[in-house]
């Protein structure tokens, strides 16, 4: 069968979470037809398995203008703008409604597991720009249809690909064997049958970044319960701990991120949960009862825990986009030119130089990583960073070159600037100032003992070594 010609054929976007459908709405803001592609069975699929969550942004952070014009005739009110969403408000009172009104523009329940150009592989050269873009997809019923687009717009995110334990980027040794024990989400504290697998064990959490904060402040609300008592967790930082392993805190311009990192020094102060510095997971054993022993790079062996929490960032999955000519840092694996903007070894701030269409592009014209997805391996990312990318790449996928290259958008800072700090020695001094904790290896606990506040807004303030 011939594919049609390029202009006569939707623009496929792969993923229908938040930036998808962002990029759905902004496509039909230009007069193209979209064509979403969700292997989920419901729209926003990733953001429901963190439901449980509570957003650091806003209602009026979260909520795409191009999509508030296309709900509004349905009479679709935007949420109070100042108040803060779960995943699960997020997922069914803005994603589910925007996946409505596109109707059958969406496709639930469709995988991608190829894309390329029209009768060329990526080695062709011949004609092929003028060849349009052929997507391979299986539905979960086994049956396999292949659809053909003018552009595509992989907003697919990387929540489906978890980076492991292991300090070298590979998963430790013993890691897969034990995964009975080991979760890469944070879990539903609230799920009787998940409370009940962490309540009164010891738990290691691996991880420095806002879902770590998050699971170590669930902890210690568990360990405070009646049902919890017992309960203990295990910090694992690859680091040292300075002025900004909890960070930015008050001076966060996104207060509810700040929050959750002064809610994690207040688990830790309050005795709820110990911090092992500069430790690098090489493997996961067990002991003579069954229970995890975490091993490091130096030898040092931990005490054993009964259950594992691996929160150490995620991964892009580009095995689908095998056969397009992508340029990715070789580092972060996001898009080059956007590379030096976000990457973690040059600096920690939380403002991003604005960016469209032009950072996002790749040698294989007509194709944009957008989103979560775009980052790569970065941290950091936030939704109104999204929602500024599709509004850019749609415009130029329409030809408004003018428009899409108009980029505003000044992101909050998080309070924690200073350089490099993906890899410190033991000896190391950090280099947003900190050196006021001793950064070597050891178990440590911060401060005297101090009570939680219910809210994390309550938490003592940050710094470092309890100030």
């Amino acid at each position: 069968m011939n594919a049609p010609a390029t202009t006569e054929l939707p623009v496929v976007v792969i993923g229908a979470g938040p930036a998808g459908l962002a990029a759905a709405a902004h496509l039909l803001d230009q007069g193209i037809e979209p064509l979403v592609l969700e292997a989920g069975q419901k729209a926003g699929a990733a953001v429901r398995e963190w439901a449980h969550v509570r957003l650091f942004s806003t209602w009026g952070e979260v909520v795409d203008p191009a999509a508030e014009k296309l709900l509004a005739p349905t009479g679709w009110t935007r949420p109070d703008p100042d108040t803060y969403p779960s995943g699960g408000d997020w997922a069914e009172q803005y994603l589910q409604p925007l996946a409505d009104v596109l109707g059958d523009r969406v496709r639930l329940g469709a995988t991608v597991t190829g894309v390329s150009r029209t009768g060329r592989d990526r080695i062709v050269d011949a004609d092929r720009e003028q060849q349009p873009f052929v997507v391979h997809l299986a539905h979960a019923d086994g049956r396999e249809e292949r659809v053909f687009a003018r552009s595509v717009i992989d907003a697919s995110g990387t929540w489906a690909t978890p980076s492991p334990s292991g300090g070298s980027g590979l998963p430790a040794l013993g890691e897969r064997a034990a995964a009975g024990r080991i979760t890469y989400r944070v879990p539903d504290l609230k799920d009787p049958a998940v409370r009940a697998r962490y309540a009164g064990k010891r738990t290691a959490v691996i991880g420095s970044g806002a879902s770590a904060f998050t699971a170590l402040a669930y902890l210690a609300d568990l360990a405070k319960a009646q049902d919890g008592a017992g309960t203990k967790g295990v910090w694992i930082l690859r680091r040292g701990i300075s002025g900004s392993t909890f960070g930015g805190g008050e001076a966060d311009q996104l207060p509810a991120r700040g929050a959750l990192g002064l809610a994690a020094k207040a688990a830790v102060d309050a005795g709820h949960a110990d911090a092992v510095t500069g430790f690098r997971t090489e493997a996961v054993e067990r002991d003579t009862d069954g229970r995890l022993v975490l091993v490091g790079e130096d030898g040092r062996r931990l005490d054993a825990v009964d259950e594992l929490i691996v929160l150490t960032g995620f991964r892009p999955d580009l095995s689908f986009l095998n056969e397009l000519r992508l340029g990715l840092d070789e580092r972060l694996q996001a898009p080059v030119a956007l590379a030096p903007l976000i990457d973690p070894n040059q600096h920690s701030c939380g403002t991003v130089y604005p960016h469209g269409h032009r950072e996002l592009s790749h040698p294989e014209q007509g194709v944009y990583l957008v989103g979560m997805k775009s980052y790569g391996r970065a941290p950091t990312f936030l939704a109104m960073t999204g929602y500024e990318q599709v509004r850019s790449v749609a415009a130029a996928i329409a030809g408004d070159l003018a428009s899409a290259d108009r980029v505003e958008l000044t992101l909050p800072e998080t309070g924690v600037c200073g350089g490099a700090g993906l890899f410190d020695a033991p000896s190391a001094q950090e280099a947003d100032g900190g050196g006021c904790c001793a950064p070597a290896p050891q178990l440590v606990q911060l401060g005297a003992p101090t009570a939680v506040g219910a809210a994390a807004e309550e938490a003592p303030a940050g710094g470092c070594c309890g100030s």
